[in-house]
């Protein structure tokens, strides 16, 4: 089960975390367990195998937010990186980068089924 030491632990920012969450740890926590299981995850990985740079971009965007507004630093911080190589169009072999942000999220997944 996740707890606020995990996260603080894994490098969250939990106290902004739960300030956009008005305090309620049971929410944020709740919204944090639905991080592993977000869609654009996959969506972002096969965009990138496809070379379908629009696509990536989209998934990468939406989960740059998703992340920031649970801060979630150091996925945040991935995502950001990658979604920013995106929107300037960046021809490069991206799996790299979306190797390190999938083995955050099965950290997160991890911490989260523990």
């Amino acid at each position: 089960m996740i707890t606020i030491d995990n996260l603080k632990a894994f490098g969250a920012d939990t106290d902004e975390g739960l300030t956009r969450c008005y305090g309620n740890e049971s929410l944020y926590l709740r919204l944090i367990n639905m991080i592993p299981a977000e869609t654009n995850f996959d969506v972002l990985q096969q965009a990138i195998n496809d070379n379908d740079l629009d696509k990536a971009f989209e998934a990468s965007h939406a989960l740059k937010g998703v992340l920031g507004n649970l801060s979630l630093t150091p996925m945040y911080e991935k995502c950001t990186e990658i979604t920013e190589l995106l929107r300037a169009r960046t021809d490069m072999d991206y799996t790299h980068l979306l190797a390190e942000l999938l083995e955050l999220r099965n950290t997160l997944r991890d911490m989260c089924t523990e």
